[in-house]
């Protein structure tokens, strides 16, 4: 089989595609294997969330970040009470720290360099 050569390497586009067709080939094949007792619209189609019924709402199945960094806030609990009441939430004020904190790293380096 020919293919396409470069300095880089070699590209046969019928090679490619028999493989592609081979990928598929297999795939249909293990999909066939799958169950035949499943049934759409039954209770076998809900998600399995360890056992506890799903929530209402999509919100109560939210694992918000005070939950999930629970460790790591409460042990720096100090450090976040202080930082809170800078928090405020408008990425103007983000940027404005980012530029003052990336001027002081300039003004630092061309003092030292």
């Amino acid at each position: 089989m020919g293919g396409i050569s470069s300095g880089f390497g070699a590209w046969n586009p019928i090679a490619w595609t028999l493989l592609f067709l081979g990928v598929l080939v297999i795939g249909f094949f293990v999909r066939s294997r799958g169950r035949k007792d499943y049934k759409r619209g039954t209770d076998q189609t809900q998600p399995f969330l360890s056992g506890n019924a799903e929530p209402e709402t999509a919100e109560a199945l939210h694992v918000r970040g005070e939950n999930l960094y629970w460790g790591m806030v409460h042990g720096l609990a100090e450090y976040y009470e202080r930082v809170r009441a800078w928090h405020t939430g408008i990425l103007n004020d983000y940027v404005a720290w980012f530029i003052g904190a990336l001027g002081l790293v300039f003004v630092i380096l061309f003092w030292i360099g």
